[in-house]
């Protein structure tokens, strides 16, 4: 059985090791090649966000993808749902494959890979992959070489998507916006969405030098945009993470508004006009308590999946939903696009402001978010079982009977990074704090 090499995102870890290193990513490359090949396509699709490391894997996986007679497209700087689309509209194209670490720092890096539809392979192409690259050393190349050509102004064809999915002219006066790029892939990609004809933008962390993305910035820092919102007077805040798969906004106030309160928003306002297909909103198992009490209020359907925006996905297309996401900001338009997309997140959210004509503070406190407290523990690879250690298991069990039914515990081996993710929800910040603080210790100590 072949060594599992996709977590819930992709393949990720540090740039220049195993396995984001050249030979893994050579080997990557090939097995993404026959793999389109097997599905009769001509070509795949590359985009990269602007860490340092991305020229180099960009390289070993285009002459991988090369030596199996599969032509490679390169799109270059160019956020990930930037990829989705343009493999998805490139009739010649099986595959589309981004190389980002999405919000971790510039020493990482991953892969991702999309299918010709513009979604995340699934389970049993991922196994093909990982098989192949186990086998690859008896690869003997193919009697056809492949050629490079990259797509030209790859930004503009995918901000021209973008900008057809809103009517600017519901905008009846400008509003004022913040943007943080996060020293990523949309610094180049939303100058051209947001139309200073009904936007009055300054844009913030849009100066990448291949070590500063995500650094102190972005959807998993938000203190400065906080900062400039508040200072200036703007109307929001926009933060993207290092792909610009991710949004996490900030209102007028100051205060951070994430993804399960801008699903809560659009969802109420699907609703209200009949767009939202199925009477269903899909989140993760990581969404606050808030949320399901939300929909529940306005009858809403809730379909609950494990953590990645591929599950999400995957949970849209069983019940029919076309609004789905994850409190990290990953939401799922499906009448749009095919995959989380921050840049699409922010305009549906800016549609909302505009026609209901209310500022985002009072659209957010239409959902109570329960005091939720997210702790991460650094673990081996292995990933152990910790849950067979009775000293761990026994404090588990005793802040869920603390908690009771205003509270709960949840605890998960992230998909991309060595660590266990241990979140408490409950009815105060202090209690939540406590009781997220003494599970940690005890797993720091038994692990």
């Amino acid at each position: 059985m072949a060594e599992k090499l996709f977590g819930t995102d992709g393949i990720r870890g540090v740039a220049n090791r195993y396995p984001v290193s050249c030979e893994i990513s050579l080997k990557i490359g090939r097995a993404a090649g026959m793999l389109a090949r097997k599905l009769d396509f001509k070509s795949i699709v590359i985009g990269r966000d602007t860490r340092e490391s991305g020229e180099m894997l960009e390289a070993a996986l285009i002459s991988g993808i090369l030596s199996t007679g599969i032509n490679a497209l390169p799109a270059g700087i160019i956020p990930t749902p930037g990829v989705a689309y343009l493999t998805a509209g490139h009739g010649d194209a099986g595959l589309g494959i981004v190389i980002s670490a999405s919000h971790n720092p510039y020493q990482d890096n991953g892969i991702k890979i999309f299918t010709h539809q513009g979604k995340k392979l699934d389970r049993s192409d991922q196994e093909f992959i990982e098989n192949f690259i186990q086998s690859d050393d008896n690869y003997s190349g193919s009697y056809n070489i492949g050629r490079i050509s990259a797509i030209a102004n790859a930004n503009q064809k995918y901000a021209d998507f973008l900008r057809s999915t809103l009517d600017f002219k519901l905008f009846k006066q400008k509003l004022n916006i913040v943007i943080d790029c996060s020293n990523g892939a949309a610094w180049n990609t939303v100058p051209l969405v947001f139309d200073p004809e009904y936007f009055n933008t300054r844009i913030i962390f849009n100066k990448p030098d291949g070590k500063n993305i995500n650094k102190n910035c972005g959807s998993q820092f938000t203190t400065t945009l906080a900062e400039q919102v508040v200072k200036n007077r703007f109307d929001i805040g926009l933060g993207f993470d290092g792909d610009a798969d991710r949004l996490i906004t900030v209102d007028e106030n100051g205060d951070e508004v994430k993804g399960d309160r801008i699903l809560a928003i659009c969802a109420e306002f699907y609703k209200n006009r009949g767009l939202l297909e199925n009477n269903m909103v899909v989140s993760t198992i990581m969404s606050n308590i808030g949320l399901g009490i939300f929909l529940k209020r306005l009858h809403i359907q809730h379909e609950i999946t494990d953590v990645g925006d591929a599950n999400v996905m995957d949970g849209m297309i069983k019940s029919g939903a076309v609004l789905g996401g994850e409190d990290s900001g990953h939401l799922i338009f499906l009448k749009h696009h095919t995959t989380g997309d921050g840049i699409l997140s922010a305009l549906r959210l800016l549609e909302v402001m505009a026609v209901e004509e209310k500022p985002l503070s009072k659209l957010a406190r239409t959902m109570e978010v329960f005091p939720q407290v997210l702790m991460n523990v650094k673990v081996p690879r292995t990933k152990p079982d910790f849950m067979k250690t009775k000293e761990i298991s026994d404090k588990i069990q005793q802040v869920r009977q603390i908690l009771g039914s205003k509270g709960r515990v949840l605890i998960r081996y992230s998909g991309t990074q060595p660590l266990l993710r241990v979140m408490v929800e409950g009815p105060d910040m202090e209690t939540t704090e406590n009781c997220c603080q003494q599970i940690c210790a005890k797993i720091e100590k038994y692990l």
